[in-house]
């Protein structure tokens, strides 16, 4: 017996060593093999995929701008602080008479349980970010032309985490996370007198793991909502990604809905390059492929457009982890226009017409890079520039750095997140810090 007990022991040892081992294995981080710079571009290095069970985690803890500190910008500008003591400030506005709307908010609260849910709360947590969301829209106003905005208004409140925002005559629309808003719109008014008008209900159940419903107007009014997967490759089922990983067109005359475009895992930053029809957005691609894939990109969106997700990636390469469709469509797929880096997260994007910082900046697209959580080394947390040519595509060159030095020189720590970035009325760009809680205001230097 007693032998028989000492074998079992054995085994139970020898169990738990190979269990060990192997957890410890799956678990290490996958360190890229390429550059953000080489995962960049028109014709990104596409890597080797290295699918992983647990994902690379690196998140810099957040912490907060000293007073006298700031971000970097691109020789030749300058940057000082347009407004502070923000609440995660997210996406803008930039209204006609110059004041701009800024969206307060961060996710509603999820229905993650387990050791998935414990690990993301954690994660968000360190990453500045999970709190309770202050679910309002502030006006801001610089009257004196300083600028640095010396009215601060609660402009909206009572929201749900709202998001997009666009002015299409004198409606206001708001992108809450589950519907689509109008308010009527008063010029120079610095709170809202108006009810709000739902238009249509937005894909909100489940986790809601992309909560954030962009928004644009198209030309002829119409509006373009931006709605996330609710998952990394639809792992919960396909079913539960009904109208999500994709652009709804909505038609705000009737409340019609109807999909744009689709297999674009989580669409944020929307905007039409400057006089056409054309909507551009920009894209965060999957994760767990490794810290050199899946490149995130900035792309344009035409009606009828599929981009692939879950099966598919950049054009056609193929995801092993998910099971085909019943019919392979890869010939249908569309190549996004320009890859960002892997695992970036581009959040904010705007058309610098209107931008009055010189000519190296004209004709391209200005884009905030939130930063990554899952590559190693990290990547992203900074604001880049695109140049497009005049056929309307951007060109072949790297993005160009235009505001930096969010994270620390050890990685370690943050002491900001861009997360949009919008052309002011006087021709500067204004950078909305989510964690830092400031609106940066960029302008030539001098």
């Amino acid at each position: 017996m007693r032998k028989i007990l000492k074998y079992v022991a054995i085994a139970l040892l020898l169990i738990l060593v190979i269990g060990g081992i192997v957890f410890y294995a799956m678990s290490r981080p996958d360190v890229a093999r390429f550059s953000t710079a080489e995962t960049s571009g028109r014709v990104p290095v596409m890597a080797s995929q290295h699918p992983q069970t647990l994902p690379t985690m690196n998140v810099p803890e957040a912490t907060s701008w000293p007073a006298d500190a700031a971000p970097a910008p691109a020789q030749g500008l300058s940057v000082a602080r347009f407004a502070e003591g923000l609440d995660h400030p997210r996406s803008m506005l930039v209204l006609p008479n110059g004041d701009v709307l800024v969206a307060e908010a961060e996710s509603p609260p999820r229905q993650d349980s387990g050791i998935e849910g414990a690990v993301m709360k954690r994660m968000m947590s360190k990453a500045g970010a999970g709190g309770a969301s202050a679910n309002r829209i502030t006006l801001l106003r610089d009257a004196d032309g300083d600028g640095r905005a010396e009215v601060k208004s609660a402009y909206i409140t009572g929201l749900n985490s709202p998001y997009g925002m666009a002015l299409v005559g004198d409606t206001l629309y708001v992108a809450n996370t589950d519907a689509l808003l109008a308010f009527p719109y008063v010029e120079g008014a610095t709170k809202m007198a108006g009810k709000p008008k739902k238009i249509t209900d937005l894909p909100a159940a489940g986790t809601n793991r992309h909560w954030t419903k962009s928004l644009a107007a198209a030309p002829n009014g119409w509006l373009y909502v931006g709605v996330g997967a609710d998952s990394n490759i639809g792992e919960k089922g396909m079913a539960n990604e009904a109208r999500r990983a994709r652009v709804l067109e909505v038609r705000p005359e009737n409340g019609y809905v109807r999909t744009w475009a689709a297999g674009l895992r989580n669409p944020v930053g929307l905007a039409f390059y400057p006089g056409s029809d054309t909507l551009w957005g920009v894209v965060n691609e999957r994760d767990m492929l490794g810290s050199d894939l899946v490149p995130d990109y900035l792309t344009d969106i035409d009606e009828g457009d599929t981009f692939g997700w879950p099966w598919y990636y950049w054009g056609g390469f193929v995801d092993p982890r998910v099971d085909p469709p019943e019919e392979d469509n890869r010939q249908y797929v569309k190549r996004p226009a320009y890859a960002l880096g892997a695992h970036t997260a581009p959040l904010g994007m705007t058309f610098t017409q209107g931008l009055d910082l010189g000519d190296r900046w004209a004709n391209g697209a200005l884009i905030a890079r939130h930063g990554s959580w899952n590559r190693e080394p990290v990547s992203g947390y900074d604001v880049v520039f695109v140049k497009f040519g005049a056929n309307g595509k951007p060109v072949d060159a790297l993005p160009i750095p235009f505001l930096t030095v969010f994270l620390a020189k050890d990685a370690e720590t943050t002491r900001g997140r861009p997360a949009d970035v919008k052309v002011a009325k006087d021709g500067t760009a204004l950078v909305a810090d989510d964690t830092g809680g400031v609106i940066w205001r960029v302008a030539k230097a001098g």
